[in-house]
């Protein structure tokens, strides 16, 4: 997210008073400047020719420091500098603070009210908080304030000024992420080629298990099926070895020795009742 993009609009009207004035009344511009609501790039002021000709005055040389320090320094720079420097009023001093919490945010996300009340000379956290959230209305950043662990949470900063020579340092920082940035898709996409190898090699496995699976089940199926049909006919043969090639329901029953018959026959006719004879008259 683009904070500030209307900070350059705000800057616009003193650019053009500064093309035409010099010496004093360039240095009450600068102290306009740094005071008005909203203004907080100053790097386009800085480098008008009129303005740099301040360093070669003694009297105003240290509205040109002044201009510089709003530019790309902090508070903490303002009170180690304070006595080669014009006094500071209350607009300056709170927007210097400001401008002071971007350039720490940019050194990490997290900042702890502890480091923000050294950093920024604030006697107690509620107006440390206060010009926190001044700040967040002002487009200056974006964060949340974590009472509970004491800290600020920065989301996104307005960039500043660059301090001259720093621009190299700036560039060379860009490039080192652009290589860490590059070694890390890298090895990302070798992680990917090494999961897709893998999930291939686990499917193909799996599918050579259930293939074999599959093969070992027809197998045991077709053993036990041969082995059924194999004990059935077993069953039939030996029916047919009791009984010989005859069908056993149409055995023939031999005949019984001639004696034997004549004597069944005779046991017969004596077992049949004896009928009397009646006497004719």
């Amino acid at each position: 997210m683009d904070l500030g993009l209307n900070f350059p609009a705000k800057l616009e009207p003193f650019l053009l008073m500064a093309k035409s004035l010099k010496g004093a009344a360039a240095a009450k511009l600068i102290q306009d400047a740094t005071s008005a609501p909203g203004v907080f790039v100053f790097s386009e002021l800085l480098e008008l020719p009129n303005i740099q000709e301040l360093a070669k005055s003694e009297q105003h040389e240290k509205f040109l420091s002044l201009l510089q320090l709003f530019s790309y320094k902090t508070y903490q720079d303002y009170i180690e500098h304070k006595d080669q420097l014009p006094p500071l009023n209350e607009a300056q001093t709170i927007k210097l603070k400001h401008l002071s919490i971007v350039s720490l945010a940019s050194e990490r996300r997290i900042l702890p009210y502890s480091d923000l009340l050294k950093a920024l000379d604030m006697p107690t956290i509620r107006e440390l908080e206060d010009l926190i959230i001044d700040a967040i209305y002002l487009d200056i950043l974006r964060g949340k304030l974590d009472q509970k662990e004491q800290q600020l949470e920065v989301e996104y900063t307005m960039g500043r000024d660059l301090e001259p020579g720093k621009l190299e340092e700036v560039l060379a920082a860009l490039q080192n992420w652009a290589e860490t940035t590059t070694n890390v898709l890298n090895t990302l996409d070798e992680k990917i080629n090494q999961i897709a190898s893998s999930t291939a090699a686990a499917k193909k496995a799996e599918q050579e298990h259930e293939k074999a699976l599959q093969a070992n089940l027809k197998e045991v199926f077709d053993k036990q099926k041969e082995k059924s049909l194999g004990g059935g006919t077993m069953s039939r043969k030996g029916m047919h070895m009791g009984y010989g090639d005859k069908d056993p329901m149409h055995m023939d029953v031999d005949e019984p020795p001639e004696g034997l018959k004549n004597k069944n026959r005779k046991a017969s006719q004596e077992a049949q009742p004896k009928t009397r004879k009646r006497n004719r008259f």
